[in-house]
């Protein structure tokens, strides 16, 4: 029975897996894992801000204890302190980098689609520059506003 040829054949098929179903496992699998990884280091990241912004706390709030116990006049809690305490760039500014971006996105998909010979698909690179523009147009008005205001006038005064 050793020396059967077909014999070996036929348990060395049933011991290894064929190639089509790992495969076809794979091809399942990936979008299994890069679901679950993208989850998982969006809630990483939510953890991980989460325990910043408490030991943050708990080292202001033994500050204050320190403070009161000595009886040293309390400073104002900052203001960044209850909102985003990133510096953030003024909104104009980070409308019309995004504006940009986008618009140039925009033309360089319809520019590409156009010259490899997906004519009808070009179109869909202008959603971009409409984004774009839109962002660019907001940093416009906004940079408006704000110039107003800092001259005192009423930025929603009629012309």
């Amino acid at each position: 029975m050793q020396d059967d040829p077909n014999a070996v054949s036929a348990l060395v098929h049933t011991a290894m897996p064929h190639t089509d179903n790992v495969l076809a496992i794979i091809g399942e699998l990936i979008p299994i894992i890069a679901i679950v990884m993208g989850l998982s280091v969006a809630m990483l990241c939510l953890y991980l801000d989460f325990r910043k912004k408490r030991e943050l706390f708990q080292l202001h709030h033994a500050e204050r204890m320190a403070a009161i116990e000595k009886g040293i006049d309390l400073p104002p809690l900052p203001p960044e302190f209850f909102g985003e305490y990133r510096n953030r760039e003024p909104r104009a500014s980070r409308h019309r980098r995004q504006g940009l971006i986008l618009s140039f996105l925009g033309i360089a998909i319809s520019v590409g689609m156009w010259g490899s010979s997906h004519e009808r698909g070009a179109w869909w690179g202008l959603v971009f520059v409409a984004l774009g523009a839109a962002f660019l147009l907001s940093s416009r008005f906004e940079s408006a506003e704000r110039l107003k205001l800092s001259k005192g006038e009423d930025p929603h005064a009629q012309p």
